[in-house]
């Protein structure tokens, strides 16, 4: 084999592989978001095919983007609805229950305020996040937590305050105007 070719196996295997990842990890979610706001879950496992297809053909552009895959994947999935859509209202089609005229949730405030979010927690220190990641995100109490890291339970409350007050101070300095 040559090195082109070689290159050439290695990527097609990333790609499938990628295919996988992304199939395993997002097309639940991607289905079940696609059929709230197509009343079509059928039409949506159409969509997230789609969704699918161009995220593998444009596996560069998801490595490469600020933020969440699944948030980009959200994005273009919405996308593909919005097309879907207004193809349908100039052939006079319907999808499903929804009525045209009542305007569609727009969702890009809150893939926002994930990407917003995920960037303040990559601030903070990975003790301070660990110790959120388990008292928020898994519902631990303190004690648990503590038993969990190795550490006292007065430490845990501790990075805990000192977290969220830096989180806080943080998103105050970014939703003030400048001046």
């Amino acid at each position: 084999m040559t090195t082109t070719t070689d290159a050439a196996v290695a990527s097609a295997a990333h790609r499938n592989q990628l295919l996988h990842t992304l199939m395993s990890d997002h097309a639940k979610a991607l289905v079940a978001y696609a059929a709230k706001l197509l009343n079509d879950h059928h039409m949506a496992e159409d969509i997230v095919q789609e969704t699918l297809i161009r995220a593998w053909s444009h596996a560069e552009r998801l490595y490469s983007t600020e933020g969440s895959i699944r948030g980009w994947l959200l994005k273009v999935t919405r996308n593909l609805v919005v097309d879907r859509m207004r193809s349908a209202a100039a052939r006079h089609e319907t999808l499903g229950a929804h009525d045209p005229d009542v305007p569609l949730p727009d969702h890009s405030g809150v893939v926002l305020t994930s990407v917003e979010t995920i960037d303040l927690l990559r601030q903070l220190s990975h003790e301070h996040r660990e110790v959120l990641l388990h008292t928020y995100l898994c519902g631990r109490t303190a004690q648990e937590t503590a038993r969990i890291l190795g550490i006292p339970a007065g430490t845990v409350k501790s990075r805990q305050h000192y977290a969220l007050n830096t989180l806080r101070a943080k998103a105050d300095r970014g939703l003030r105007p400048e001046r």
